[in-house]
């Protein structure tokens, strides 16, 4: 059945935004400019204050769902079923793992490719079906299991690439290890937020965007929070700011002001977020899950492709390869070999549909907020 308009924008926008939220805070990572008290210039090199923008891109999810709250009770017959009460506590164990999970991430994002980020974030299927057997008691399929295995060869591909790749690019070879490295456990802990909103969250039947919301606000407050402390840490060589403490945000806002256009780049970071939440859920539910995993496997696709056109990159035929694995170990993962077994002429289709379709989405499984 071909697609309306509304759920083609629905697909763009979230293929659209997703990529400008890798991208924006890569353009943001990219640019010099002098700091306080008339310090040289230097890179921005704040990670702690991106993620803290990007908890306020969630945050702002709860608007929008209120906003979708109030539009449908205007209606004569709400569609909208009213809210379970539930404790927004429940949401304070997984916010924490997003903050902590997300927080790395963007320091590793400092050391490494936009492309190769968003590669080896593909690596977080294989933590969260190893946990989602040992604490959720969850049997995976063969299949399951093979996507998990061709996911590992495709890190290994990737990884290949980037040490490959460093002699061309600004990183040096321990910054590009040590920032691959370090995304890969961030997604540990992404796996293990997934876990806990499995075994706490979905069973009160949230709104995915309230959901998203209500962990946005506490990533938010405590991670501001935390950015006084950050001020005094001393971080020595591993800081990127000239004090050489854990997060300078003085320092960023002192170099917002001598460039404007880093603002513009947190802006696009910070609004892409919340607009990808909101298609991502949207596609889930007018088209399929299947869609959303498959776009949002198209993005790091854009991200790589534009990384080339505006120069960040150089072309290295292992990274495409890498990707591909990675895209089969996805795709053998959330079930997408179904489809085209069907396709063929001695397929016998199996009974239980519903149930494929189920468990399509237990594989699928990705965290509350699509984008961390």
């Amino acid at each position: 059945m071909a697609w309306s308009r509304y759920q083609l924008g629905l697909a763009a926008l979230m293929l659209l935004t997703g990529s400008i939220n890798t991208l924006a805070a890569k353009w943001a990572d990219n640019f010099s400019a002098a700091g306080c008290s008339g310090t040289e210039e230097h890179g921005f090199q704040h990670p702690f204050l991106q993620a803290v923008g990007m908890f306020l891109g969630e945050f702002s999810c709860l608007g929008v769902f209120y906003l979708l709250v109030w539009r449908d009770r205007q209606r004569p017959e709400p569609s909208m079923a009213p809210s379970q009460p539930f404790s927004p506590l429940l949401f304070l164990p997984p916010a924490l793992c997003d903050m902590t999970g997300t927080s790395i991430m963007y320091v590793a994002l400092n050391m490494t490719s936009a492309s190769s980020f968003q590669m080896l974030r593909g690596s977080v299927i294989i933590f969260t079906g190893l946990l989602s057997v040992a604490f959720l008691g969850r049997k995976l399929e063969l299949s399951q299991w093979l996507g998990i295995l061709v996911t590992i060869v495709g890190l290994v591909v990737v990884g290949l690439a980037d040490l490959h790749s460093s002699h061309d690019q600004k990183h040096k070879l321990s910054e590009v290890i040590t920032g691959d490295l370090l995304i890969v456990m961030a997604q540990v802990i992404v796996a293990i937020q997934m876990v806990l909103e499995e075994k706490f969250v979905y069973k009160h039947d949230v709104h995915p965007l309230r959901a998203v919301g209500t962990e946005g606000f506490f990533g938010f407050i405590i991670l501001a929070l935390l950015l006084v402390p950050m001020y005094y840490i001393p971080a020595g060589s591993f800081s990127g700011n000239p004090r050489r403490t854990l997060e300078d945000a003085l320092d960023a806002f002192c170099q917002i002001g001598h460039r404007p256009l880093i603002a513009l780049a947190l802006l696009g970071n910070i609004s892409s977020i919340a607009f990808f939440n909101f298609a991502g859920i949207s596609v889930t539910k007018e088209i399929s899950a299947t869609t959303r995993m498959v776009l949002d496997s198209l993005r790091t696709l854009v991200i790589w492709a534009v990384s080339l056109a505006v120069g960040w990159e150089t072309f290295h035929g292992l990274e495409i390869l890498g990707f591909g694995v990675l895209l089969v170990g996805a795709a053998l993962y959330n079930g997408l070999h179904r489809p085209l077994l069907a396709c063929l002429p001695w397929h016998v289709e199996e009974a239980g549909g519903a149930a494929e379709r189920e468990g399509l989405l237990r594989g699928e499984n990705a965290a509350i907020n699509g984008e961390s």
